[in-house]
């Protein structure tokens, strides 16, 4: 895919971009924000810039893509692609962005590395960028083209139910009262709010509710981190001031952590915290299709009163002819359950299991590696995270 020239030189250049990545994606958003302070006001997620979270995500994206084509020049890392494809699809990237990107990116890389970029490595990675862009522009236009409801579109809120002391979930129909498309289970939605300062900031949150519903759920939990880490401004946003009659924007659907047509395949369904949301749509889904392989349920919380939708968790799992659920609290476990962290050494995970996992990064880090120590194939272990994927980043 890269020129034998431009890969050359990326071999060679690599180990000093890579150690300059950190501060070449730190120069890079500044300047791009610098000169259109919109994006930063209506498009990225400001609470993951403050706290340098997208920085680690994007070094991490580049550095493992160029990675990928040397070391596999044949090929394409589309899983990781996908990943990032659907997200930009979601917040409604477009084409021209990835222009706006390459200036702004060029312009950091040569005012971090200043001599060290001639001309021959400046091509170099220019092959690298627009290898990388126009694949996410190809995926991206074939997401928009499959949705159901491209663009923003109004929903109003139907029902407001309190699932925990953090966690709120709200229920939405169209506020245009047209026809809703379908989705798959374990997909998200963005949703675009106006704040009190003017902007119009944009957060994910997977679609809770079982597929083929004429409403569409979702279930947000409130970020409050404490210290000097700011809280979640769209989360607490939310739970402050939208109530029923209210209206938000939604995306259509995207994300690709989605159940695969497989009825005679063991699955695992593994969760923590609110990473249980796409989790339920998934067992809501399994139990409308009767699926008859054996389903293990893992989920992991502070206490069984912060376990966000519990009571559809277990009863979803209870209408599969092959369910088995395992839970664990790090405090008042109730008789069934478990104290402690998610521990897969007691669990049996049968030969041919699919895994799919969503909670925070250390937790699918965990399972995955008991997994695999259980046999489990790495290529049938998918994951969904909530903010920027840094499970490729060096931090």
């Amino acid at each position: 895919m890269l020129s034998e020239q431009a890969a050359a030189t990326v071999r060679a250049t690599l180990p000093a971009v890579g150690a300059h990545l950190d501060e070449i994606t730190e120069r890079f958003y500044a300047g791009l924000f610098t000169a259109r302070p919109e994006l930063l006001r209506d498009l990225f997620n400001r609470g993951n810039q403050a706290a340098g979270t997208q920085r680690q995500a994007l070094a991490g994206s580049i550095a493992a893509f160029a990675t990928h084509l040397l070391e596999h020049p044949d090929t394409r890392p589309d899983a990781m692609l996908a990943r990032i494809a659907h997200k930009h699809a979601s917040l409604g990237v477009t084409p021209e962005q990835y222009a706006l990107v390459h200036e702004h990116l060029f312009a950091a890389i040569a005012g971090v590395l200043g001599e060290a970029v001639t001309p021959e490595v400046a091509a170099a990675w220019d092959e690298v960028y627009w290898l990388m862009a126009n694949a996410l522009v190809a995926i991206e236009k074939r997401l928009y083209e499959e949705s159901g409801e491209p663009g923003w579109r109004n929903w109003e809120v139907v029902e407001r139910l309190a699932e925990t002391a953090d966690v709120v979930t709200f229920r939405l129909r169209p506020a245009d009262g047209g026809p809703v498309a379908d989705f798959r289970a374990g997909q998200y939605v963005s949703v675009r709010t106006d704040l009190p300062d003017g902007a119009r900031q944009i957060r994910q949150y997977s679609l809770s509710g079982a597929p083929g519903s004429t409403l569409r759920q979702i279930s947000v939990k409130r970020v409050r981190h404490g210290g000097d880490a700011p809280d979640g401004e769209v989360s607490n946003h939310l739970h402050a001031r939208v109530r029923e009659g209210d209206v938000l924007e939604l995306s259509a659907p995207y994300g690709d952590l989605v159940l695969e047509d497989a009825a005679d395949t063991p699955l695992l369904l593994a969760s923590a915290g609110i990473g249980v949301t796409p989790m339920v749509a998934m067992l809501a889904r399994l139990a409308e299709t009767g699926h008859h392989a054996p389903v293990t349920v893992v989920h992991g919380d502070r206490s069984p009163a912060d376990h966000a939708l519990r009571a559809d968790h277990e009863a979803y799992a209870e209408k599969l002819p092959d369910a088995a659920v395992h839970f664990w609290y790090e405090r008042d476990a109730t008789r069934g359950t478990r104290t402690g962290l998610v521990d897969l050494d007691t669990v049996d995970v049968p030969a041919g299991t699919r895994a799919y996992l969503c909670g925070p990064l250390p937790f699918m880090r965990a399972v995955r590696a008991g997994l695999i120590e259980k046999g489990v194939a790495a290529a049938d272990i998918h994951y969904e995270v909530f903010g920027p994927d840094l499970w490729l980043s060096r931090a």
